[in-house]
């Protein structure tokens, strides 16, 4: 059953991002990642709703948002900043949960760490991971530019609908670039967050093709968590048996993770 939902704007440095509300209980800001609609994420965010006020967003240049001239990080942080300000500016009764998956995750952190009193825990989805070793060198990059044109019949395709996305593939190609230096130093930002964190993570992030390097970066994904863990050891770690579309293809499992507050922190689950 759809959860009867609230929509409104937030303006802000001439972008124009869309927001819905619905659901019951405690507030839940849940922020998409890169090439995520909120159409995308309908299944998660209809079960989150049944135990959770659920705010959602679509990303500047994503769904129902305008597009921009810019599709930096600190662009999308800006707009993760405001959304988050409307609420604070609502007078509500208590912190809310961060939720974000892959550059949601991210935007959740940094906005965390400077906002730490702001935020109640944080849950992040396959994303904010320090991992060891770079993703993308530049013997990378010939397939990553392949991968990000393949990309453009995908936009075309949804252009006009609730699932659009006006990036360009250069545009994409760039944001991975800088996402790659920006979870270089984000240990720093998990050091200034004492709020509960729990990971939900794919165990075969690059997908399971064993083509190509995916083996290493799946290992490579773990790693990032296993030292985050090391460092941190507060954080707790749930592995989930999917790729990095675990919002879309694992909705109900990521909800009831989610939901599950009676894990001791620091323990896995598989």
């Amino acid at each position: 059953m759809t959860t009867k939902a609230s929509h409104f704007k937030v303006h802000h440095n001439g972008v124009t991002i869309r927001v819905s509300r619905g659901g019951r209980g405690q507030l839940l800001v849940l922020c998409p990642g890169l090439l995520t609609t909120q159409a995308d994420l309908h299944e998660l965010i209809e079960l989150l709703r049944r135990d959770y006020d659920v705010v959602t967003f679509d990303l500047r240049g994503h769904g129902l948002s305008s597009p921009a001239d810019r599709y930096t990080f600190e662009a999308f942080l800006s707009d993760f900043d405001a959304v988050m300000t409307e609420w604070g500016n609502r007078g509500l009764p208590s912190a809310p949960v961060l939720v974000g998956h892959s550059l949601g995750a991210d935007l959740a952190v940094h906005h965390a760490a400077e906002h730490p009193d702001a935020v109640a825990e944080l849950v992040l989805i396959d994303g904010a991971n320090p991992v060891p070793e770079p993703f993308i060198t530049e013997a990378d990059l010939p397939e990553f530019r392949a991968m990000a044109e393949g990309l453009r019949h995908e936009f075309e395709r949804a252009e006009g609908t609730a699932r659009q996305v006006l990036l360009t593939p250069q545009d994409f190609l760039d944001l991975n670039l800088e996402i790659e230096v920006v979870r270089s130093g984000i240990l720093d930002r998990y050091r200034k967050i004492d709020r509960p964190i729990r990971m939900i993570m794919s165990t075969s992030m690059a997908g399971n093709s064993g083509e190509g390097r995916a083996q290493w970066r799946n290992q490579n994904w773990r790693a990032g968590i296993e030292r985050l863990v090391r460092e941190r050891p507060h954080v707790s770690t749930s592995w989930l048996d999917a790729d990095h579309r675990l919002v879309v293809t694992h909705a109900p499992e990521i909800a009831r993770l989610i939901r599950d507050t009676r894990r001791p922190a620091g323990q896995a689950a598989s």
